[in-house]
């Protein structure tokens, strides 16, 4: 036991508790927020409340939409970077804010892992306002104390506030960001949320299971001559599949992460195997698999789980990651259908085809040009699928770069009025 805790103890853990980013490109405000998110604006919102000088901070604004600021780096309780102000030498500036102590973060991981739809939109970059109100994760008025190598002594002086609204838009893209600031990594997050979430499950189901049917060990033996007594009657099947095991993070073991997802993927192949005696999967080429093991997983890409997902799904079919990330929009908006949709090009028989444009015409859409199952404007397009429905797609102005939308209908007009929101 000692040796093997050793052999743990001289395998170096990554840290995630630092994070760089790069510079961000100069970029407006088209309406004069920086922030996009409500915990972006409520980040800029705690420095403006209790900014001195409203000229300095528009001076700050300014800086960081002409992409004054370099590279910002963030540890827990700490943002630092370095801004360019009218001095040949850039000025090192911080931002410093309070970290949340083990009983504040107990409190917001309690209140995460009390409910799945907290979870899954914390892993799509999402921070549900009912988080922020239990645990008060943003910063408050007066939380951030800027500081800055510059002469200027306003509080905040230009530079710092050029880089607390830079950092907004940082927020805006993670939301794990603002988590680091207050004192913990991604990794270990996820980690303890996937802890916490499966043991609450198990206990669940604990909770909820009846007794085993047994035969007492001394009445099967003196039977034994007489003949055994029947074997209990089977169990009955579970309503939908169990909950896989708790994984804790080992360095020498594989990510807790793929573990849950390949063991939970086992559990609803065993369960609908049990159910109906067939293999949803065993139909499926390994292109079409993949497709759909990734478009089970929960978020968008946008988490380091499932970006390593996509990369060794793609890696392994000899595919690019946005391959796959266009065949998984196509699963999602039609399953099999969608995505044969998507990579299949077909010459339906006349019929519904033929109608599609006078009708979209008559409902005041764009012309369309036809091609094959595809009927196609500048930036809008309807594909035919084998089944009789119409899959929406868009791509930019006259370009073909065409991803799916929306969801199929019978009807082209109902289809695109889907996507335009009509």
């Amino acid at each position: 036991m000692n040796r093997a805790r050793a052999v743990r103890a001289a395998v170096p853990r990554h840290d995630d508790r630092r994070r760089s980013f790069p510079q961000v490109a100069p970029r407006a405000a088209p309406d004069g927020r920086f922030a996009a998110t409500w915990w972006g604006n409520a980040w800029v919102e705690a420095l403006e409340d209790t900014a001195l000088d409203p000229a300095r901070l528009a001076r700050g604004k300014a800086y960081a939409g002409r992409g004054h600021v370099d590279a910002i780096t963030v540890t827990p309780g700490r943002v630092v970077a370095y801004v360019h102000g009218s001095r040949p030498r850039p000025y090192r500036t911080e931002i410093r804010m309070r970290t949340l102590g083990d009983d504040g973060w107990e409190e917001f991981l309690d209140g995460a892992a009390a409910r799945p739809d907290h979870i899954a939109a914390l892993l799509d970059k999402d921070v549900p306002h009912a988080l922020e109100a239990v645990t008060g994760l943003l910063p408050a008025p007066g939380d951030l104390v800027p500081d800055c190598s510059c002469p200027d002594d306003g509080y905040p002086c230009k530079h710092a506030a050029a880089l607390c609204y830079q950092a907004a838009r940082l927020l805006d893209e993670d939301p794990f960001v603002l988590f680091l600031m207050r004192g913990r990594g991604e990794q270990e997050l996820l980690a303890e949320l996937t802890r916490r979430n499966a043991a609450r499950s198990a206990a669940e189901t604990d909770a909820a299971a009846s007794p085993m049917p047994t035969v007492p060990a001394r009445t099967a033996l003196d039977a034994a001559g007489a003949g055994l007594p029947p074997l209990p009657a089977p169990l009955p099947l579970p309503d939908r599949p169990g909950r896989p095991a708790v994984f804790p993070p080992d360095p020498a073991a594989p990510d807790p992460l793929a573990l849950d997802l390949l063991a939970t993927e086992a559990t609803a192949r065993a369960h609908a195997f049990l159910t109906t005696g067939l293999d949803p999967v065993a139909a499926l080429t390994p292109w079409q698999d993949a497709v759909r093991l990734a478009a089970a997983h929960p978020g968008s890409g946008l988490t380091a789980s499932t970006r390593a997902l996509y990369r060794g799904l793609a890696h392994a079919l000899d595919r690019t990651p946005t391959d796959l990330a266009r065949a998984v929009a196509a699963w999602r908006q039609g399953g099999a259908e969608g995505l044969a949709v998507l990579e299949e090009a077909w010459d339906p028989p006349a019929g519904p085809f033929d109608r599609a444009r006078p009708a979209l015409l008559a409902a005041g859409l764009p012309a369309f040009r036809p091609w094959r199952n595809r009927l196609s404007a500048s930036s809008l397009q309807l594909r035919l699928g084998r089944d009789g429905l119409w899959y929406g797609y868009e791509s930019d102005a006259d370009r073909e770069d065409w991803w799916p939308r929306g969801h199929p209908d019978p009807d082209p007009v109902g289809t695109l009025d889907g996507l335009l929101g009509r």
